[in-house]
Parts: C-alpha cells; sequence; structure tokens
C-alpha cells in the first residue's frame, strides 16, 4: 500500500498491486486493474519510486531468533 495525494490534497492509501498503468496527462492518472482511473499529485516517477519501496520493504525478513541449547 502506497500513500497519494488526491488533486483537492486529500490523502488516499492505494494497493500498488491494482495499478495496472500510469499516465502523465499533464496530471498523474493511475488507472486500476478494477478499471478505476485516478488522478494523483505525485509525478509519474514519484509514483513508481514510492511502489519500489513498498516492494522492498515487502522483502525485508525479520530476524530469525535461535534458541539457545546447553
Amino acid at each position: 500500500m502506497i500513500y497519494l495525494t488526491k488533486l483537492n490534497d486529500q490523502e488516499i492509501v492505494v494497493n500498488s498491486d491494482l495499478i495496472k498503468f500510469i499516465e502523465a496527462t499533464p496530471d498523474t492518472v493511475l488507472t486500476l486493474s478494477i478499471g478505476d482511473k485516478l488522478p494523483v499529485r505525485e509525478s509519474v516517477e514519484d509514483v513508481i519510486a514510492k511502489v519500489i519501496e513498498f516492494k522492498r520493504l515487502l522483502q525485508i525478513q525479520p530476524p530469525v531468533r535461535t534458541l539457545e541449547l546447553d
């Protein structure tokens, strides 16, 4: 999930897995796989960077605890 800003300055959270494609027309418009179009304030590059950052966070694994046996 990524935080984006609608054109009316309302902050929203978007499921990045639903983004089908992104257009700059001149506003940035996300087209979701469910058919919705979502204009946002962020640039195409910013949206891509947020998606990449989110996907990287998903790859981080918590440290594994080991039991110490005496």
